[in-house]
């Protein structure tokens, strides 16, 4: 399975991960939310940042199934998805992902059938290979 490299500015967006919590780097002298976080803000150029909480809603943006899996290591779990997710709170932040069924559940248990763009989801943690990683689950209704 894929982790995560963690550098010095993505740190605390798994630091909060671990505690599950999704939160976004944002400047806080304009306060513009930024992903991936970085040392300076791209629209003032401020160097001054924070982490916000946000409310782990959004919608799927983009998906794509890949026929056949990309890499070796997934291929027992085809067909799954990976998710591009616009934050409700941050609409400018898209998260990459996976949509499963449940938080601990393989990537293959959401039928591909039942991904939609503009489907709302909602985030969920799970620890992977020692991270506690984000995933997402779709909203009912």
């Amino acid at each position: 399975m894929l982790t995560p490299v963690v550098d010095e500015d993505g740190a605390p967006f798994w630091e909060y991960a671990a505690r599950g919590e999704l939160r976004v780097q944002a400047c806080a002298a304009c306060g513009e939310p930024r992903f991936p976080p970085r040392p300076c803000c791209p629209h003032c150029r401020s160097f001054d940042s924070e982490w916000r909480r946000m409310s782990g809603r959004g919608r799927i943006w983009s998906y794509v199934v890949p026929h056949p899996p990309l890499l070796p290591d997934y291929a027992a779990q085809a067909p799954y998805n990976a998710v591009l997710v616009e934050l409700a709170d941050a609409p400018r932040i898209r998260l990459v992902g996976n949509v499963v069924a449940a938080p601990d559940a393989p990537l293959d248990s959401v039928d591909p059938a039942r991904l939609r763009i503009g489907a709302g989801v909602r985030v969920a943690f799970t620890e992977i290979a020692g991270v506690i990683m984000p995933r997402w689950l779709l909203e009912r209704g």
